[in-house]
């Protein structure tokens, strides 16, 4: 899997946790899931946060838009 770009996040005065991707609000965390992502995003940052969001590549896509359902 490649490495996810463009990812940046901020931490707010009420601990809560904003991504954005290229600018772009792509997530809110609050509680719980905020101190767990601040907990996994110190080891690789950028891959946490597109976990997180769901933008990431699953190696599939090439695959994916050649299958008949997806030809049109």
């Amino acid at each position: 899997m490649g490495m996810a770009r463009g990812f940046e996040y901020e931490v707010r005065s009420d601990g809560s946790v904003i991504i954005t991707h290229h600018g772009r609000k792509a997530t809110v965390l609050r509680g719980a899931r905020a101190e767990e992502f601040l907990d996994e995003a110190r080891a690789d940052p950028q891959g946490s946060m597109a976990r997180w969001t769901g933008n990431y590549k699953h190696g599939n896509e090439r695959t994916a838009k050649q299958h008949p359902r997806n030809k049109r």
